[in-house]
């Protein structure tokens, strides 16, 4: 067995030890058609507002009029990547954005993101990135879909060592999430609570390359 292979099976052991959803498959277009069946499978995000009888602002009454529509947020795909993501999406009724996700901070469906590196030894995806666009996707999305080829798994942190450093060497603001599993707090009477600071579900999505 090759090393790749060795150390995704360890990334899949560990990542699933902390409640991550791991699938392995062929390419991006796998990844696409997987990523748009949870969406489609799970209930759209609800906007909890009240107040709609009343005399409301042009907004406001916007706000209260939108009809809710599943989205999915991808912003780090290439643009070839993206065009085509935003096409199958359509065709299944689903919004696809890559921009703007400050305008959708009541309810995103899917985060879909490329991941930088995987983590082995903790089962974590490296999420690095100079844009807000990215950072937002990982975070308020309810599901979170992944997308880690399994060419850029290392396996401990100190081998993640020369990466990191290249990625926030530049001086620039910079963006690096390490995301093991879904979100979760204890911190209200030590009950184990899920999604409350990020997405309720981590899907990592292991591909060839």
């Amino acid at each position: 067995m090759s090393g790749n292979q060795d150390l995704a099976r360890l990334m899949r052991e560990k990542a699933e030890a902390i409640a991550a959803t791991v699938v392995e498959l062929k390419d991006i277009n796998e990844a696409f058609a997987y990523a748009l069946d949870i969406c489609e499978k799970k209930e759209a995000c609800q906007l909890l507002i009240s107040g709609c009888e009343e005399k409301l602002s042009d907004n406001a009454e916007a706000l209260c009029e939108m009809k809710q529509k599943k989205i999915i947020a991808a912003p780090n795909l290439s643009d070839k990547e993206y065009d085509a993501f935003a096409k199958l999406c359509e065709e299944r009724g689903i919004a696809c954005v890559r921009e703007g996700l400050r305008k959708h901070l009541a309810g995103i469906d899917i985060g879909f993101t490329h991941v930088t590196m995987g983590i082995a030894e903790t089962g974590t995806c490296v999420v690095s990135s100079n844009s807000e666009e990215l950072r937002l996707a990982s975070m308020i999305s309810e599901f979170h879909v992944a997308v880690l080829p399994k060419s850029k798994i290392v396996a401990t942190s100190y081998d993640a060592e020369a990466t990191l450093n290249e990625l926030m060497g530049t001086g620039k603001p910079h963006y690096t999430a390490f995301i093991s599993g879904p979100s979760r707090t204890a911190d209200i009477e030590r009950v184990l609570s899920l999604g409350v600071h990020g997405p309720l579900e981590l899907h990592l999505i292991l591909v060839e390359g």
